[in-house]
Protein backbone atom coordinates (compact mmCIF):
# COMPACT_ATOMS: atom_id res chain seq x y z
CA UNK A 1 0.00 0.00 0.00
CA UNK A 2 1.01 3.65 -0.46
CA UNK A 3 2.21 5.83 2.40
CA UNK A 4 3.83 9.19 2.94
CA UNK A 5 5.11 10.83 6.14
CA UNK A 6 4.96 14.56 6.84
CA UNK A 7 7.62 15.66 9.32
CA UNK A 8 8.47 19.21 10.38
CA UNK A 9 11.36 21.42 11.37
CA UNK A 10 9.65 21.93 14.72
CA UNK A 11 6.36 21.87 16.59
CA UNK A 12 3.50 24.04 15.32
CA UNK A 13 4.82 24.28 11.76
CA UNK A 14 1.40 23.19 10.48
CA UNK A 15 1.93 19.42 10.05
CA UNK A 16 -1.50 18.51 11.41
CA UNK A 17 -3.37 20.87 9.10
CA UNK A 18 -1.32 19.84 6.06
CA UNK A 19 -2.02 16.16 6.76
CA UNK A 20 -5.73 16.90 7.20
CA UNK A 21 -5.78 18.85 3.95
CA UNK A 22 -3.96 16.12 2.04
CA UNK A 23 -6.27 13.49 3.53
CA UNK A 24 -9.30 15.39 2.22
CA UNK A 25 -7.63 16.07 -1.12
CA UNK A 26 -6.96 12.40 -1.83
CA UNK A 27 -10.28 11.30 -0.31
CA UNK A 28 -12.00 13.67 -2.75
CA UNK A 29 -10.30 11.70 -5.52
CA UNK A 30 -12.04 8.55 -4.37
CA UNK A 31 -9.12 6.97 -2.51
CA UNK A 32 -9.45 5.17 0.82
CA UNK A 33 -7.19 7.34 2.95
CA UNK A 34 -6.22 6.90 6.60
CA UNK A 35 -4.26 9.24 8.91
CA UNK A 36 -1.60 7.96 11.27
CA UNK A 37 0.56 9.48 13.99
CA UNK A 38 2.81 7.00 15.80
CA UNK A 39 3.24 9.10 18.93
CA UNK A 40 1.42 12.26 19.90
CA UNK A 41 1.74 14.58 22.88
CA UNK A 42 -1.39 16.57 23.59
CA UNK A 43 -4.03 17.19 26.22
CA UNK A 44 -6.59 17.71 23.48
CA UNK A 45 -7.94 14.24 22.81
CA UNK A 46 -10.93 12.61 21.19
CA UNK A 47 -12.92 9.50 22.04
CA UNK A 48 -13.23 6.72 19.46
CA UNK A 49 -16.40 4.71 18.99
CA UNK A 50 -14.80 1.68 20.65
CA UNK A 51 -14.07 3.60 23.86
CA UNK A 52 -10.44 4.59 23.33
CA UNK A 53 -8.77 7.98 23.08
CA UNK A 54 -6.48 9.48 20.47
CA UNK A 55 -5.09 12.91 19.72
CA UNK A 56 -7.63 15.48 18.55
CA UNK A 57 -5.67 16.09 15.35
CA UNK A 58 -5.99 12.46 14.29
CA UNK A 59 -9.75 12.57 14.89
CA UNK A 60 -9.91 15.64 12.65
CA UNK A 61 -7.79 13.89 10.03
CA UNK A 62 -10.14 10.90 10.15
CA UNK A 63 -13.01 13.31 9.50
CA UNK A 64 -11.03 14.64 6.55
CA UNK A 65 -10.84 11.06 5.25
CA UNK A 66 -14.60 10.67 5.91
CA UNK A 67 -14.04 7.68 8.21
CA UNK A 68 -14.57 7.07 11.91
CA UNK A 69 -11.48 7.53 14.10
CA UNK A 70 -9.86 4.42 15.60
CA UNK A 71 -7.17 3.89 18.22
CA UNK A 72 -4.80 2.64 15.51
CA UNK A 73 -4.61 6.16 14.05
CA UNK A 74 -2.64 7.28 17.12
CA UNK A 75 -1.43 4.23 19.06
CA UNK A 76 0.75 6.15 21.54
CA UNK A 77 -0.55 9.32 23.20
CA UNK A 78 1.22 11.28 25.93
CA UNK A 79 -0.91 13.66 28.00
CA UNK A 80 1.30 16.04 30.02
CA UNK A 81 0.40 16.34 33.71
CA UNK A 82 3.49 18.27 34.84
CA UNK A 83 6.68 19.70 33.38
CA UNK A 84 8.41 16.31 33.74
CA UNK A 85 5.61 13.74 33.63
CA UNK A 86 2.75 12.62 31.43
CA UNK A 87 -0.04 10.08 31.33
CA UNK A 88 0.73 7.34 28.81
CA UNK A 89 -2.11 6.09 26.62
CA UNK A 90 -1.46 3.03 24.44
CA UNK A 91 -4.05 1.86 21.92
CA UNK A 92 -6.57 4.16 23.53
CA UNK A 93 -6.14 2.97 27.12
CA UNK A 94 -4.39 4.65 30.05
CA UNK A 95 -1.16 2.89 31.03
CA UNK A 96 -0.16 5.02 34.01
CA UNK A 97 1.96 8.13 34.47
CA UNK A 98 5.57 8.30 33.35
CA UNK A 99 8.31 10.79 34.00
CA UNK A 100 10.03 12.08 30.88
CA UNK A 101 13.30 10.26 31.53
CA UNK A 102 11.58 6.94 32.20
CA UNK A 103 9.52 7.23 29.04
CA UNK A 104 12.60 7.99 26.94
CA UNK A 105 14.02 4.69 28.14
CA UNK A 106 10.80 2.78 27.45
CA UNK A 107 9.56 4.23 24.17
CA UNK A 108 11.57 1.88 21.94
CA UNK A 109 9.57 -1.03 23.36
CA UNK A 110 6.43 0.52 21.86
CA UNK A 111 7.71 0.33 18.28
CA UNK A 112 6.09 -3.07 17.66
CA UNK A 113 2.73 -1.66 18.80
CA UNK A 114 3.16 1.35 16.53
CA UNK A 115 4.08 -0.80 13.53
CA UNK A 116 1.12 -3.13 14.14
CA UNK A 117 -1.29 -0.19 14.11
CA UNK A 118 0.31 1.19 10.95
CA UNK A 119 0.03 -2.16 9.17
CA UNK A 120 -3.60 -2.44 10.30
CA UNK A 121 -4.43 0.87 8.64
CA UNK A 122 -2.30 0.06 5.61
CA UNK A 123 -4.31 -3.12 5.02
CA UNK A 124 -7.59 -1.21 4.77
CA UNK A 125 -6.43 1.84 2.80
CA UNK A 126 -5.14 2.93 -0.58
CA UNK A 127 -3.02 5.59 1.10
CA UNK A 128 -1.83 6.26 4.65
CA UNK A 129 -0.61 9.78 5.44
CA UNK A 130 1.62 9.83 8.51
CA UNK A 131 2.29 12.82 10.73
CA UNK A 132 5.54 13.16 12.63
CA UNK A 133 5.99 14.85 16.01
CA UNK A 134 8.21 17.79 16.82
CA UNK A 135 11.27 17.61 14.59
CA UNK A 136 13.63 14.86 13.44
CA UNK A 137 16.45 17.39 13.93
CA UNK A 138 16.05 16.95 17.70
CA UNK A 139 18.80 14.36 17.47
CA UNK A 140 19.13 14.21 21.25
CA UNK A 141 15.82 12.29 21.17
CA UNK A 142 16.78 10.01 18.29
CA UNK A 143 17.67 6.94 20.37
CA UNK A 144 14.63 4.68 20.52
CA UNK A 145 12.59 7.17 18.47
CA UNK A 146 9.14 6.00 17.35
CA UNK A 147 7.70 9.37 16.32
CA UNK A 148 9.84 10.46 13.39
CA UNK A 149 12.80 8.77 11.69
CA UNK A 150 12.71 5.74 13.96
CA UNK A 151 9.26 4.96 12.62
CA UNK A 152 9.98 6.06 9.05
CA UNK A 153 12.95 3.74 8.74
CA UNK A 154 11.26 0.80 10.49
CA UNK A 155 8.19 1.08 8.27
CA UNK A 156 10.12 2.24 5.18
CA UNK A 157 7.90 5.28 4.64
CA UNK A 158 9.27 8.21 2.61
CA UNK A 159 9.38 11.57 4.37
CA UNK A 160 8.57 15.13 3.30
CA UNK A 161 10.01 17.81 5.60
CA UNK A 162 7.99 20.97 6.30
CA UNK A 163 9.47 24.37 7.13
CA UNK A 164 7.39 27.21 8.62
CA UNK A 165 8.29 30.48 6.94
CA UNK A 166 5.97 32.50 9.17
CA UNK A 167 8.26 32.04 12.18
CA UNK A 168 11.34 33.02 10.15
CA UNK A 169 14.73 31.34 9.54
CA UNK A 170 13.08 28.69 7.34
CA UNK A 171 16.17 28.30 5.15
CA UNK A 172 18.33 27.71 8.22
CA UNK A 173 15.75 25.30 9.65
CA UNK A 174 15.66 23.07 6.57
CA UNK A 175 19.37 23.29 5.77
CA UNK A 176 20.17 22.81 9.46
CA UNK A 177 18.05 19.65 9.60
CA UNK A 178 19.97 18.33 6.61
CA UNK A 179 23.23 19.07 8.39
CA UNK A 180 22.49 17.37 11.72
CA UNK A 181 20.66 14.25 10.51
CA UNK A 182 22.75 11.14 10.03
CA UNK A 183 23.10 9.71 6.56
CA UNK A 184 20.41 7.07 6.97
CA UNK A 185 17.80 9.48 8.32
CA UNK A 186 18.68 12.12 5.75
CA UNK A 187 18.11 9.60 2.97
CA UNK A 188 14.48 9.10 4.09
CA UNK A 189 13.65 12.72 3.22
CA UNK A 190 12.53 12.86 -0.41
CA UNK A 191 11.60 16.53 -0.57
CA UNK A 192 10.53 19.62 1.38
CA UNK A 193 7.54 21.93 1.64
CA UNK A 194 7.31 25.53 2.77
CA UNK A 195 4.24 26.34 4.85
CA UNK A 196 2.41 29.49 6.03
CA UNK A 197 3.70 31.88 3.35
CA UNK A 198 2.12 35.35 3.21
CA UNK A 199 2.42 37.65 0.20
CA UNK A 200 3.81 37.23 -3.32
CA UNK A 201 5.23 33.67 -3.73
CA UNK A 202 7.72 34.86 -6.35
CA UNK A 203 9.58 36.77 -3.65
CA UNK A 204 10.82 33.51 -2.15
CA UNK A 205 11.82 31.70 -5.35
CA UNK A 206 15.50 32.36 -4.75
CA UNK A 207 15.19 31.11 -1.17
CA UNK A 208 13.60 27.86 -2.27
CA UNK A 209 16.29 27.38 -4.90
CA UNK A 210 18.96 27.89 -2.25
CA UNK A 211 17.41 25.19 -0.06
CA UNK A 212 17.48 22.78 -3.03
CA UNK A 213 21.12 23.68 -3.75
CA UNK A 214 22.24 23.16 -0.16
CA UNK A 215 20.26 20.00 0.58
CA UNK A 216 19.64 18.28 -2.75
CA UNK A 217 16.02 17.73 -1.70
CA UNK A 218 13.33 18.42 -4.31
CA UNK A 219 11.08 21.44 -3.77
CA UNK A 220 7.53 20.09 -3.49
CA UNK A 221 5.74 23.40 -3.19
CA UNK A 222 4.81 26.25 -0.89
CA UNK A 223 1.49 26.50 0.92
CA UNK A 224 0.11 29.95 1.70
CA UNK A 225 -1.26 31.04 5.05
CA UNK A 226 -4.41 28.91 5.28
CA UNK A 227 -7.10 31.18 6.71
CA UNK A 228 -9.60 28.32 6.67
CA UNK A 229 -7.50 26.57 9.32
CA UNK A 230 -8.99 28.98 11.88
CA UNK A 231 -12.20 26.95 11.63
CA UNK A 232 -10.44 23.72 12.59
CA UNK A 233 -9.93 22.54 16.17
CA UNK A 234 -6.40 23.26 17.40
CA UNK A 235 -4.41 20.60 19.23
CA UNK A 236 -1.51 22.58 20.65
CA UNK A 237 -2.17 25.05 23.49
CA UNK A 238 0.47 27.36 22.00
CA UNK A 239 -2.28 28.87 19.84
CA UNK A 240 -4.04 30.11 22.98
CA UNK A 241 -0.98 32.08 24.03
CA UNK A 242 -1.34 34.21 20.91
CA UNK A 243 -4.68 35.49 22.10
CA UNK A 244 -7.72 34.58 20.14
CA UNK A 245 -11.26 35.76 20.38
CA UNK A 246 -13.84 38.16 19.08
CA UNK A 247 -13.32 41.67 20.42
CA UNK A 248 -16.94 42.73 20.46
CA UNK A 249 -20.22 40.99 21.04
CA UNK A 250 -23.53 41.15 22.81
CA UNK A 251 -22.38 38.78 25.58
CA UNK A 252 -18.94 38.11 27.01
CA UNK A 253 -17.61 34.61 27.74
CA UNK A 254 -14.14 33.95 29.13
CA UNK A 255 -12.10 30.84 29.91
CA UNK A 256 -9.12 31.03 32.29
CA UNK A 257 -6.03 29.41 30.77
CA UNK A 258 -5.18 26.73 33.29
CA UNK A 259 -1.62 25.43 33.20
CA UNK A 260 -2.75 21.96 32.03
CA UNK A 261 -5.83 23.02 30.09
CA UNK A 262 -7.32 20.12 28.12
CA UNK A 263 -9.79 19.78 25.28
CA UNK A 264 -10.01 23.53 24.80
CA UNK A 265 -11.48 22.93 21.34
CA UNK A 266 -14.74 22.50 23.28
CA UNK A 267 -15.12 26.25 22.93
CA UNK A 268 -14.52 26.67 19.20
CA UNK A 269 -18.27 26.86 18.43
CA UNK A 270 -18.65 29.70 20.95
CA UNK A 271 -15.70 31.57 19.48
CA UNK A 272 -17.43 31.53 16.11
CA UNK A 273 -20.69 33.05 17.39
CA UNK A 274 -21.24 36.63 16.08
CA UNK A 275 -22.96 37.81 19.28
CA UNK A 276 -20.26 36.41 21.56
CA UNK A 277 -17.13 38.20 22.70
CA UNK A 278 -14.96 35.23 23.62
CA UNK A 279 -11.51 35.14 25.13
CA UNK A 280 -8.99 32.99 27.00
CA UNK A 281 -7.64 34.81 30.05
CA UNK A 282 -3.88 34.23 30.39
CA UNK A 283 -2.11 33.77 33.72
CA UNK A 284 -1.37 37.01 35.51
CA UNK A 285 -4.52 38.76 34.30
CA UNK A 286 -7.80 39.04 36.25
CA UNK A 287 -11.09 37.66 35.04
CA UNK A 288 -12.86 40.66 33.44
CA UNK A 289 -15.50 42.22 35.66
CA UNK A 290 -17.98 42.65 32.80
CA UNK A 291 -18.05 38.95 31.95
CA UNK A 292 -21.42 37.26 31.51
CA UNK A 293 -20.17 33.65 31.68
CA UNK A 294 -16.96 32.16 33.05
CA UNK A 295 -16.22 28.63 31.86
CA UNK A 296 -13.76 26.53 33.84
CA UNK A 297 -12.25 24.14 31.27
CA UNK A 298 -11.00 20.61 31.46
CA UNK A 299 -7.52 19.97 32.81
CA UNK A 300 -5.08 17.09 32.90
CA UNK A 301 -4.18 17.78 36.54
CA UNK A 302 -7.22 18.94 38.51
CA UNK A 303 -5.67 19.45 41.94
CA UNK A 304 -2.56 21.13 40.52
CA UNK A 305 -4.65 23.44 38.34
CA UNK A 306 -6.99 24.26 41.21
CA UNK A 307 -3.89 25.49 43.09
CA UNK A 308 -2.79 27.32 39.92
CA UNK A 309 -6.22 28.98 39.64
CA UNK A 310 -5.94 30.21 43.23
CA UNK A 311 -2.38 31.43 42.66
CA UNK A 312 -3.69 33.71 39.89
CA UNK A 313 -6.39 35.10 42.19
CA UNK A 314 -9.06 33.75 39.87
CA UNK A 315 -10.94 32.17 42.78
CA UNK A 316 -11.47 35.68 44.21
CA UNK A 317 -12.50 37.00 40.78
CA UNK A 318 -14.91 34.10 40.39
CA UNK A 319 -16.52 34.70 43.77
CA UNK A 320 -17.02 38.38 42.90
CA UNK A 321 -18.44 37.39 39.51
CA UNK A 322 -21.00 35.14 41.20
CA UNK A 323 -21.95 37.87 43.72
CA UNK A 324 -22.65 40.19 40.79
CA UNK A 325 -25.06 37.62 39.35
CA UNK A 326 -22.73 36.22 36.70
CA UNK A 327 -22.93 32.66 35.44
CA UNK A 328 -20.32 29.91 35.77
CA UNK A 329 -20.00 26.62 33.89
CA UNK A 330 -17.46 23.91 34.66
CA UNK A 331 -16.48 21.22 32.16
CA UNK A 332 -14.87 17.98 33.36
CA UNK A 333 -11.97 19.05 35.62
CA UNK A 334 -13.57 22.49 35.86
CA UNK A 335 -16.75 20.82 37.09
CA UNK A 336 -14.77 18.98 39.77
CA UNK A 337 -13.22 22.28 40.91
CA UNK A 338 -16.64 23.84 41.42
CA UNK A 339 -17.48 21.29 44.11
CA UNK A 340 -16.72 21.25 47.83
CA UNK A 341 -13.69 18.97 47.76
CA UNK A 342 -11.41 17.02 45.42
CA UNK A 343 -9.55 13.97 46.73
CA UNK A 344 -6.80 12.10 44.88
CA UNK A 345 -5.84 9.33 47.34
CA UNK A 346 -3.67 7.36 44.92
CA UNK A 347 -1.97 10.19 43.03
CA UNK A 348 -3.84 9.44 39.81
CA UNK A 349 -3.11 12.90 38.40
CA UNK A 350 0.15 13.63 40.19
CA UNK A 351 1.01 13.83 43.87
CA UNK A 352 -1.60 12.22 46.13
CA UNK A 353 -3.61 14.69 48.17
CA UNK A 354 -6.82 16.62 48.51
CA UNK A 355 -8.04 20.20 48.50
CA UNK A 356 -11.10 22.28 49.19
CA UNK A 357 -12.95 23.06 45.99
CA UNK A 358 -14.50 26.40 45.07
CA UNK A 359 -17.70 25.43 46.88
CA UNK A 360 -20.09 26.65 44.19
CA UNK A 361 -21.72 23.24 43.69
CA UNK A 362 -22.78 20.77 46.38
CA UNK A 363 -20.68 17.86 45.10
CA UNK A 364 -17.43 16.15 46.01
CA UNK A 365 -15.04 14.22 43.74
CA UNK A 366 -12.70 11.31 44.41
CA UNK A 367 -10.21 10.65 41.60
CA UNK A 368 -10.01 6.97 40.71
CA UNK A 369 -7.94 4.80 38.39
CA UNK A 370 -10.94 4.03 36.20
CA UNK A 371 -11.12 6.28 33.14
CA UNK A 372 -14.49 6.90 31.52
CA UNK A 373 -14.24 7.13 27.72
CA UNK A 374 -17.44 7.10 25.71
CA UNK A 375 -19.48 9.14 23.23
CA UNK A 376 -22.79 10.36 24.66
CA UNK A 377 -25.89 12.22 23.59
CA UNK A 378 -29.04 13.43 25.33
CA UNK A 379 -30.67 16.69 26.40
CA UNK A 380 -30.21 19.58 28.80
CA UNK A 381 -32.56 19.26 31.77
CA UNK A 382 -33.43 22.96 31.98
CA UNK A 383 -34.13 23.60 28.30
CA UNK A 384 -34.78 20.14 26.83
CA UNK A 385 -32.24 21.02 24.14
CA UNK A 386 -30.41 18.15 22.45
CA UNK A 387 -26.65 17.72 22.77
CA UNK A 388 -23.99 15.20 21.81
CA UNK A 389 -20.42 14.91 23.00
CA UNK A 390 -18.12 12.57 24.86
CA UNK A 391 -16.90 11.74 28.35
CA UNK A 392 -13.17 11.52 29.06
CA UNK A 393 -12.37 11.68 32.74
CA UNK A 394 -11.19 9.98 35.89
CA UNK A 395 -13.10 10.53 39.11
CA UNK A 396 -16.37 9.76 40.83
CA UNK A 397 -18.52 12.75 41.77
CA UNK A 398 -21.21 12.51 44.44
CA UNK A 399 -23.33 14.82 46.58
CA UNK A 400 -26.72 16.43 46.99
CA UNK A 401 -26.05 18.66 43.98
CA UNK A 402 -26.54 15.66 41.70
CA UNK A 403 -30.28 15.87 42.45
CA UNK A 404 -30.26 18.89 40.10
CA UNK A 405 -28.42 17.42 37.06
CA UNK A 406 -27.42 19.46 34.06
CA UNK A 407 -27.76 16.65 31.51
CA UNK A 408 -29.91 13.58 30.87
CA UNK A 409 -28.38 10.93 28.62
CA UNK A 410 -30.31 8.85 26.10
CA UNK A 411 -30.27 5.88 28.44
CA UNK A 412 -31.83 7.90 31.25
CA UNK A 413 -28.63 8.37 33.26
CA UNK A 414 -27.83 11.90 34.41
CA UNK A 415 -24.66 13.97 34.59
CA UNK A 416 -23.58 17.17 36.23
CA UNK A 417 -25.13 19.59 38.66
CA UNK A 418 -26.90 22.96 38.71
CA UNK A 419 -26.84 25.28 41.72
CA UNK A 420 -30.09 26.16 43.48
CA UNK A 421 -30.19 29.61 41.85
CA UNK A 422 -29.43 28.13 38.41
CA UNK A 423 -26.38 30.33 37.79
CA UNK A 424 -23.62 27.79 38.40
CA UNK A 425 -23.47 24.45 36.61
CA UNK A 426 -21.02 21.76 35.67
CA UNK A 427 -20.80 18.43 33.87
CA UNK A 428 -18.32 15.88 32.55
CA UNK A 429 -19.35 16.08 28.89
CA UNK A 430 -16.95 17.56 26.36
CA UNK A 431 -18.16 18.89 23.01
CA UNK A 432 -21.35 20.21 24.58
CA UNK A 433 -21.47 23.34 22.43
CA UNK A 434 -20.97 21.62 19.08
CA UNK A 435 -24.67 20.80 18.72
CA UNK A 436 -26.77 23.80 17.67
CA UNK A 437 -29.70 23.25 20.09
CA UNK A 438 -27.48 23.06 23.18
CA UNK A 439 -25.46 26.09 22.10
CA UNK A 440 -28.65 28.03 21.36
CA UNK A 441 -30.04 27.21 24.82
CA UNK A 442 -26.84 28.38 26.53
CA UNK A 443 -26.73 31.65 24.60
CA UNK A 444 -30.42 32.27 25.27
CA UNK A 445 -29.69 32.16 29.01
CA UNK A 446 -27.20 34.97 28.42
CA UNK A 447 -29.55 37.00 26.23
CA UNK A 448 -27.91 36.22 22.89
CA UNK A 449 -29.11 34.51 19.73
CA UNK A 450 -27.04 31.80 18.07
CA UNK A 451 -26.36 32.06 14.36
CA UNK A 452 -27.68 28.60 13.43
CA UNK A 453 -24.57 27.35 11.60
CA UNK A 454 -23.71 23.75 12.43
CA UNK A 455 -20.12 23.61 13.64
CA UNK A 456 -19.51 20.28 11.89
CA UNK A 457 -20.54 21.75 8.57
CA UNK A 458 -18.15 24.67 9.07
CA UNK A 459 -15.27 22.25 9.72
CA UNK A 460 -16.12 20.19 6.64
CA UNK A 461 -16.18 23.30 4.46
CA UNK A 462 -12.82 24.37 5.84
CA UNK A 463 -11.28 20.99 5.02
CA UNK A 464 -12.51 21.22 1.44
CA UNK A 465 -11.17 24.76 1.15
CA UNK A 466 -7.75 23.73 2.47
CA UNK A 467 -7.65 20.75 0.10
CA UNK A 468 -8.42 23.05 -2.83
CA UNK A 469 -5.59 25.43 -1.90
CA UNK A 470 -3.09 22.59 -1.50
CA UNK A 471 -4.14 21.22 -4.89
CA UNK A 472 -2.75 24.31 -6.62
CA UNK A 473 0.13 25.25 -4.29
CA UNK A 474 1.84 21.88 -3.80
CA UNK A 475 3.23 19.42 -6.34
CA UNK A 476 0.51 16.83 -5.79
CA UNK A 477 1.60 14.49 -8.64
CA UNK A 478 5.10 14.36 -7.13
CA UNK A 479 3.72 13.69 -3.64
CA UNK A 480 1.55 10.90 -5.04
CA UNK A 481 4.53 9.31 -6.75
CA UNK A 482 6.62 9.51 -3.60
CA UNK A 483 3.85 7.80 -1.67
CA UNK A 484 3.77 4.98 -4.20
CA UNK A 485 0.42 5.78 -5.78
CA UNK A 486 -0.29 5.36 -9.43
CA UNK A 487 -0.40 8.66 -11.30
CA UNK A 488 -3.42 10.48 -9.79
CA UNK A 489 -6.40 11.22 -11.99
Amino acid sequence: MAALMIQGCGSDVGKSVLVAGLCRLFANRGLRVRPFKPQNMSNNAAVTADGGEIGRAQALQALACRVAPTVHMNPVLLKPQSDIGAQLVVLGKMQGTWKALGYQERKASLLDTVLHSFRTLEAEADLVIVEGAGSPAEINLRKGDIANMGFARAADVPVVLVGDIDRGHVIAALVGAHAVLDEGDRAMIRGFLINKFRGDPSLFQDGRAEIVRRTGWPDLGMAPWLTAARSLPAEDAVVLERGAGRESGQVKIVVPMLSRIANFDDFDPLRAEPQVEFGFVPPGQPLPGDTDLVILPGTKATLADLAFLRAQGWDIDLAAHVRRGGRVLGVCGGYQMLGRRIIDPDGIEGVAGEAEGLGLLDVETVLTSEKILRPVKGRLTADNANFKGYEMHVGRTEGAGLLRPLLIFEDGAVDGSISADGRVAGCYVHGLFGAGPARAALLAQLGATFHAVDHGIAIDRALNEIAAVLEVSLDIPALARLAGLEAPS
